[in-house]
C-alpha cells in the first residue's frame, strides 16, 4: 500500500507536504556509496561545516566529486542549521541551493528546512556568528562600507539622545572603538546577504519549518503537544507569517529612523523599548495601531517560530522518559496520520543518530561540526522503499529500525 502511495503522488508538490518513498541498505564495515541511492536521504545540523557536509553527501551518493547532484530520482532532505559557529557557512548554503537547482533534472528532490539558527540571522540574533563567518562575506569595499555605516550610527545617536536615555540596558555601542570591534569586516554584507532582498535571506524566506514526506515528518526541533492541534501547512504558514510581520516591523522602524539597517535583534528590541516609554512620557498621541504593533514586536518571545515548544526549538524527544514520551509521541502521529518523527536541533551525547519510543523518532544532530562538538561526526538518515531505516557514517553504517511496524533493530550506544 505504501509503495503505491509513492507511485500515485511521487512528483506532486503541496505546499509542505511531498510524498515519497524512503530507505537504505546496511552493510557492516568501511562504508561505500550505495549501488542505488535510498529514495530519501536525510541530514542533520551542518553549522557551517562544508568539509564534512560534502563528504557525507559523496558518501550517500547525492554528488560527484565535483559536488553536482548524483542523487538520481533520491529525495534529499536538510533539517535545518546550516549556519552559524563553523567556518564555512556560505559554502554550505551555497552548495545546497545548486543541489535544489540540480536534482528536478534527474527526478531528484531538495527539500531544505528552516533551523532555528536560519531565523536567528534573518532576525538578526547573531551571538553565534564568528568573526571567520563575517570575513567570508567581505570583498575589497567592505572597510569602507564599515566606516560609512559608523558615520550613518554616529549621527544617528546623536539624533537620539532623548530615546538613548530611556535605554534600559546599555546594549548599544558608545565609542567608536566598540562600534567597530562590535562590527567586524563583513558585518554589513552578511546583514544585507540575510536580508530579504539579499541572496540568502530570500532564498530562506522561501523554505519551510516542516515537511511530510510518505508517513515521515522532518523538522528541526519537533512538534510539541501544544503545536499538535495546528495542521503542518499551518504551522509552515505561521512561521511564514511571523517572517512578515518581523521584516514589515523592520522596515517601518528603518523609514521612521527609530533604527538602522544593520542594528541587531538585541539592539533593535532594546531601541523599541526605549521608543514606546519615551512615547508614552511625552503624552503626545500616537497611533494605537503602531503601537500595538511595536508592543507585539517586543514580545517576540511568545512567537512560534522563536518560542522554546515550537517546531524550531523543541527539544522534548531528547529529553523526555521513555514512559511519558511513548505516549505524547503517538498523540502526535495520530494527529498527522504520521508514522514516524525525523529531528535535528540536539545533538546526540553518542554521535550516533538515535531512536525513541519504537522507532517512531529519530534523533539525526550528530554533532558534525566537531571542533565545536567534541566527538561528532556527519551522518546521514537512509530511507529505502522497504521502509529501511539505516544511519549512515562516513565508515560504517547501522540498521536502525526494519520497516514501520517492526520493532528497533539492536544497535549501540542509541539508547
Amino acid at each position: 500500500m505504501y509503495r503505491l502511495a509513492v507511485r500515485v503522488f511521487q512528483g506532486v508538490c503541496f505546499l509542505s507536504v511531498w510524498l515519497l518513498a524512503s530507505a537504505c541498505p546496511p552493510h557492516a564495515g568501511a562504508a561505500t556509496p550505495p549501488d542505488s541511492p535510498p529514495s530519501l536521504i536525510a541530514i542533520g545540523d551542518v553549522h557551517g561545516d562544508f568539509n564534512d557536509f560534502v563528504a557525507i553527501l559523496q558518501r550517500a551518493g547525492l554528488i560527484d566529486e565535483q559536488h553536482h547532484w548524483a542523487g538520481g530520482k533520491t529525495t534529499f532532505v536538510q533539517v535545518g542549521d546550516l549556519i552559524d559557529r563553523g567556518p564555512k557557512p556560505r559554502e554550505v548554503m551555497d552548495l545546497l541551493i545548486s543541489l535544489e537547482q540540480e536534482a528536478p533534472k534527474s527526478g531528484g528532490r531538495v527539500v531544505a528546512l528552516i533551523g532555528n539558527h536560519e531565523m536567528m540571522n534573518l532576525m538578526g540574533d547573531l551571538r553565534y556568528v564568528t568573526p571567520e563567518n563575517y570575513a567570508s562575506f567581505s570583498d575589497g569595499e567592505s572597510e569602507q562600507r564599515r566606516k560609512t555605516a559608523y558615520q550613518e550610527y554616529a549621527a544617528w545617536r546623536k539624533g537620539h539622545s532623548q530615546l538613548l536615555a530611556e535605554l534600559e540596558q546599555p546594549v548599544l555601542a558608545v565609542t567608536e572603538e566598540e562600534w567597530m570591534t562590535r562590527h567586524p569586516l563583513g558585518f554589513i554584507e552578511q546583514r544585507d546577504a540575510f536580508s530579504p532582498n539579499g541572496v540568502y535571506g530570500n532564498w530562506v524566506r522561501q523554505r519551510f519549518a516542516l515537511a511530510k514526506i510518505g508517513g515521515v515528518i522532518f523538522l528541526h526541533g519537533g512538534i510539541s503537544p501544544k503545536m499538535a492541534s495546528m495542521k503542518l501547512d499551518d504551522i509552515n504558514a505561521h512561521i511564514h507569517s511571523e517572517m512578515k510581520e518581523f521584516d514589515d516591523t523592520k522596515k517601518y522602524l528603518v523609514s521612521d529612523k527609530v533604527i538602522l539597517p544593520f542594528f541587531t535583534l538585541q539592539e533593535t528590541v532594546a531601541v523599541v523599548r526605549a521608543e514606546l516609554t519615551a512615547e508614552r512620557k511625552s503624552h503626545i498621541p500616537t497611533n494605537q495601531l503602531q503601537q500595538a504593533n511595536l508592543e507585539r514586536f517586543l514580545n517576540l518571545s511568545t512567537w512560534v517560530s522563536v518560542r522554546e515548544d515550537g517546531p524550531l526549538w523543541f527539544r522534548g524527544y531528547d529529553q523526555w522518559s521513555d514512559g511519558d514520551g511513548a505516549a505524547q509521541v503517538e498523540k502526535i502521529l495520530a494527529a498527522y496520520k504520521a508514522t514516524n518523527l525525523v529531528v535535528g536541533h540536539t545533538v546526540q551525547k553518542t554521535a550516533h543518530i538515535r531512536t525513541r519510543f519504537g522507532g517512531k523518532v529519530f534523533l539525526i544532530d550528530t554533532g558534525m561540526l566537531s571542533s565545536y562538538y567534541p566527538g561528532g561526526r556527519a551522518s546521514a538518515l537512509e530511507i529505502r522503499d522497504d521502509d529501511q531505516f539505516t544511519a549512515a557514517y562516513l565508515v560504517q553504517q547501522e540498521v536502525l529500525l526494519e520497516g514501520k511496524y517492526a520493532q528497533p533493530a539492536a544497535q549501540k550506544d542509541n539508547e
